[in-house]
């Protein structure tokens, strides 16, 4: 079973992550595993734990990852069909309750679920509005697009994919579903096409591509869940432990920046020169720039240009 999907920001990842020989390393979004592969040959006898709520990629990793499942294995790999947003959880329920010596989160789509035409992702392909990564869950695009109403999908598209003509395209929605239900991709993207101005069509890429990206975001909750993994995992780092997040969006950067500043930072209370002397960050910036992809990445995958690396270190 092949699960194929190019590791962004692979070795800068890694490398920040500062592995130790016989550490213990969670992958919150294990996809095609390019960057738990990498990690574990960098380990002697460590455990890395693979977090996916997407079912394909937890079956494909179990088939080519076996040798790393393998009881006994060195380097182990232990894989979580869930959320990353319940990572306490799940690493207690392994055993694994006295921290971890590192993180890192890669939070772009993979390749396979934009590939696969039946997963709705795409505006690429024609198929019926899906967009879940985790199949189990109720809510999907179809559910968006054809129950929530006029304002709450305008908010959405504006917030999730900055999208300028939101209104239009929400207007257009709700008016085309009286007819009959949107079903399709294609079916949202002819609607797309029609609320945007001429001129705006032929000003950029695909048209439907920010409504696209801001339904996603919407059905996976993902900005929410992102928050949430976020806190438990700075609790869960052992001091010394590093976390490392790749992002796509201004969205999910702001979000990872805005935490990384709140626990690296300490606030002075008003009518104080200094913090009190107890007071004490949380985390250390590694680097207070975000880590981009050089030229060789670039050109050889055009997803990495939007990609930014963000690292600290559990202080």
């Amino acid at each position: 079973m092949e699960f194929k999907h190019y590791s962004v920001l692979l070795h800068e990842t890694i490398k920040n992550l500062n592995p130790k020989n016989d550490g213990l390393y969670v992958d919150a979004t294990f996809g095609g595993g390019g960057h738990a592969r990498y990690l574990l040959s960098k380990l002697k006898s460590g455990t890395v734990v693979g977090f996916d709520q997407d079912e394909y990629a937890i079956s494909a990793a179990k088939l080519n990852f076996a040798d790393n499942l393998a009881k006994n294995s060195e380097p182990r790999l232990e894989l979580v069909h869930d959320n990353f947003c319940h990572l306490k959880d799940e690493l207690v329920k392994l055993g694994f309750s006295d921290g971890i010596d590192g993180i890192y989160y890669d939070l772009g789509v993979s390749s396979p679920q934009f590939d696969q035409p039946e997963r709705g992702f795409s505006y690429r392909f024609n198929a019926r509005l899906d967009m879940r990564m985790d199949q189990s869950q109720e809510l999907d695009a179809y559910t968006i697009v054809n129950t929530w109403s006029q304002k709450e999908i305008a908010d959405i598209l504006y917030q999730y994919g900055d999208e300028k003509f939101s209104r239009q395209i929400a207007r257009k929605i709700v008016e085309s579903r009286k007819d009959h239900p949107i079903v399709t991709t294609f079916d949202l993207v002819e609607i797309i096409k029609d609320a945007i101005p001429a001129f705006a069509r032929r000003s950029g890429g695909h048209p439907a591509k920010k409504t696209f990206q801001a339904i996603r975001v919407a059905v996976n909750n993902e900005m929410d869940v992102l928050k949430e993994s976020l806190q438990e995992a700075i609790d869960l780092l052992k001091p010394g432990g590093r976390i490392c997040v790749i992002t796509f969006q201004s969205h999910e950067d702001k979000i990872v920046k805005k935490m990384f500043k709140k626990y690296s930072e300490v606030e002075i209370p008003r009518g104080m020169p200094m913090a009190p002397a107890d007071e004490k960050p949380t985390l250390r910036l590694v680097s207070r720039k975000p880590i981009m992809a050089g030229s060789d990445e670039l050109r050889e995958n055009n997803r990495s240009h939007s990609a930014k690396l963000r690292v600290a270190e559990k202080l």
